[in-house]
């Protein structure tokens, strides 16, 4: 066998929303591109802020010296500066370029982090629903991941949590607006998350991290805010993606912002470094540290969003779908009448619509639709949802 006993039971268990991306390729050779309607993968089909081409053509014909060699695999300096002068202002937290490490990309800072704080058999809580991929990263660094339910919000429940939080308890991570459910926790909520690990870690005379992966940020809907972790937790690190924001996921570039206020996060900060380094990535990609620097803060037009948001929510309720209301990302997960979610998700696929079935995001009972997509695609899709949610009784 060509690959590990591991490897051949990760492709077979996950994947689900690369598979269903894959399928949506055949369908569309088979049926023409006009009449798939691929609502399996988060990739925007939202061009970049104009600023963006901008910056890159600035860089293009620029004639410094120099710029694509190394630099200190924390990242330019310059570009983690402007970071944490944003951060600063949005966190009223008072952040510098020392607690910045640049990435490739939120997956590349959460396995540096891993890799940096985790020893083997230490345990990672997240919540379902959850990316995927968040297993699998625990697992890349000897980590075990323990799975948490959420409430009909799709929100933590703390009692529940608590109850799970043990010796072997090294850091809870959340995703929040959430992929795939676009949930959004409180700030109520993140207050109270920091006051329960401070109890557990005087309890367990323990160090348990909170880690926020937040891509999707700045995508946040009906004029909400993102309440961050870092006035309500000192051992908190916070995972960014310009992926979304800037809708520019494949030039993976991203980054890790560690509390000031973590009494250690100098020792933290090396781990992180040496790890970026010597986990293959080196550093993150030369071309858009530069570019990201004068973008801070910058994003994609989010009115977009919201408004397929509401076409989309507006229409599958009509049919009789159970649906929590995304506040933010670009993505919805409704419930299905039957235990079987991916029986369900064959139905649509069918009708030639592409979702990925709850499994793989730990829910069975769901399905996701991704919404950054072109406007027709939504609008196309909507007969095989009414052809299924009859079939079923929904309606």
């Amino acid at each position: 066998m060509s690959i590990s006993k591991r490897t051949t039971k990760a492709i077979k268990e996950g994947g689900w929303i690369r598979r269903m991306f894959e399928i949506g390729i055949e369908l569309k050779d088979t049926f023409g591109e006009a009449n798939v309607f691929d609502l399996s993968l988060g990739n925007p089909v939202i061009e970049p802020p104009p600023l963006f081409a901008k910056s890159m053509e600035e860089l293009a014909t620029s004639s410094v010296k120099g710029m694509h060699r190394y630099m200190p695999n924390a990242g330019y300096i310059s570009t983690r500066s402007r970071v944490a002068e944003l951060l600063s202002r949005e966190t009223s937290v008072p952040f510098t370029a020392n607690e910045i490490v640049m990435t490739c990309g939120a997956a590349g800072a959460l396995n540096v982090i891993f890799e940096s704080i985790l020893n083997p058999g230490d345990e990672v809580i997240i919540f379902a629903p959850f990316f995927g991929e968040f297993t699998y990263y625990i697992e890349n660094h000897q980590g075990r991941p323990v799975i948490a339910p959420t409430d009909k919000n799709f929100h933590p429940t703390l009692s529940t949590l608590e109850s799970l939080i043990g010796p072997k308890t090294r850091a809870v991570l959340i995703n929040s607006p959430n992929n795939p459910s676009g949930s959004l926790y409180p700030e109520s909520l993140i207050r109270d998350l920091g006051s329960l690990l401070e109890k557990k870690q005087q309890e367990l005379r323990s160090e348990i991290f909170l880690i926020a992966d937040e891509p999707y940020r700045r995508i946040i809907f009906d004029g909400l805010t993102y309440p961050f972790i870092f006035p309500h937790y000192e051992a908190a690190i916070a995972v960014h993606s310009h992926s979304k924001d800037l809708a520019v996921p494949g030039e993976r570039i991203g980054y890790i912002a560690v509390n000031p206020g973590y009494r250690q996060k100098a020792q933290l900060i090396d781990g992180l470094t040496f790890w970026n380094r010597s986990l293959g990535f080196v550093n993150a990609p030369a071309v858009m540290q530069n570019v990201i620097e004068s973008l801070q803060g910058i994003s994609v037009d989010i009115a977009q969003y919201q408004k397929k948001r509401d076409y989309l929510y507006n229409e599958l309720t009509s049919l009789g779908y159970d649906i929590v209301k995304p506040q933010g990302a670009f993505y919805m997960y409704p419930k299905i009448p039957i235990n079987d979610d991916l029986t369900f998700v064959q139905a649509l696929q069918k009708e030639n619509v592409l979702v990925v079935p709850g499994s793989g995001f730990g829910t069975p009972g769901y399905f996701r639709i991704s919404y950054c997509v072109e406007n027709r695609v939504l609008e196309g899709s909507m007969h095989g949802f009414a052809k299924v949610a009859k079939d079923y009784g929904l309606s």
